[in-house]
């Protein structure tokens, strides 16, 4: 009966393992990865075996494998982004990261690198280029919306960079977005609540401009008016077309174009972390929405993959 027992717990135990297989990361084929081993996937956010397909080949080469210093990692990409992943969706403290995962200073030194040296931005825009040509869009969109969303500040955002938006009602910091008409993020600026949209506006379509020279119409709602529109097509050679809701529509009306940025807020408000802006600097707070939107990108791209397989 002991021998019969002993053989029962063996089998169990071996059936309860899970089997996890070899990641083919960077960090585990070329730096010290393989000695912290492979977790099991487990969160909703964790990336399918067919979003890693895709993320894989877009991700920024380290710094340590061009020759430009540093030691190599000894923890898994595909964890890291996980893990990053998890915190924006969740909207959990950095010191609160699940055990499962690398220690958290270690993936926050992975996202502070990302964000300093604008590699979130990289790759995020080399997966709206692959979400455009799934649609069947140039990599490079010719027009855009922009608008503004204003949220609550934590207490551990400074009087620096906060204020208080007398329309909205609302203390804390405002992001500037500009989308391209599939919804999908092209530039962000977070300031403070109470700078205006227009002068917002001037710096951020000038950024826009410049990364992406075949956009020639923006559209923007009644708070961009003025010698903004004069402006942008003087200096930028930028349309700026302006959507006003008329006097006499009453309740809820979906208008044209400006919907397009609004699903995109809808989607940030959905993600936790940027329900209220907790972030000490405004690049971190940038930094999150890139990261939000490079969850809605990767699903995208995995459920077009499925779709065709």
């Amino acid at each position: 009966m002991r021998c019969l027992l002993s053989q029962f717990y063996a089998t169990a135990e071996t059936e309860s393992t899970p089997v996890t297989l070899a990641c083919d990361c960077l960090a585990h084929r070329f730096g010290n990865a393989t000695d912290n081993g492979m977790r099991e996937r487990r969160y909703p956010t964790d990336m399918t075996d067919g979003e890693w397909a895709k993320v894989r080949p877009l991700l920024p080469v380290p710094g340590w494998m061009r020759g430009r210093g540093g030691q190599p990692e000894a923890y898994c990409h595909r964890a890291i982004l996980d893990a990053i992943r998890y915190l924006v969706d969740n909207g959990i403290k950095w010191r609160a990261m699940p055990a499962d995962f690398p220690p958290w200073d270690r993936v926050y030194a992975f996202f502070r690198r990302w964000r300093d040296h604008g590699l979130v931005k990289e790759f995020h825009d080399r997966l709206r280029a692959q979400v455009r040509e799934k649609a069947g869009r140039d990599t490079e969109p010719t027009a855009g919306v922009i608008d503004s969303q204003s949220v609550k500040a934590d207490a551990v955002v400074g009087s620096d960079s906060r204020g208080f938006d007398g329309g909205k009602l609302i203390n804390g910091r405002k992001r500037h977005v500009v989308v391209d008409t599939l919804g999908l993020l092209l530039a962000v600026m977070v300031t403070a609540a109470d700078v205006g949209d227009r002068a917002a506006a001037q710096v951020l379509l000038r950024q826009v401009a410049d990364a992406h020279h075949r956009l020639a119409l923006v559209w923007a709602d009644g708070g961009y008016t003025g010698s903004l529109v004069e402006h942008c097509l003087a200096t930028l050679a930028l349309v700026l077309a302006i959507v006003k809701r008329s006097d006499d529509m009453r309740g809820f009306v979906v208008l044209p174009k400006r919907w397009i940025v609004e699903r995109l807020f809808a989607h940030l408000m959905r993600t936790r972390r940027l329900v209220r802006d907790f972030e000490r600097r405004t690049t971190s707070a940038e930094a999150m929405v890139y990261w939000s939107m490079t969850l809605l990108m990767t699903r995208r791209l995995a459920r077009s993959h499925s779709a065709r397989a």
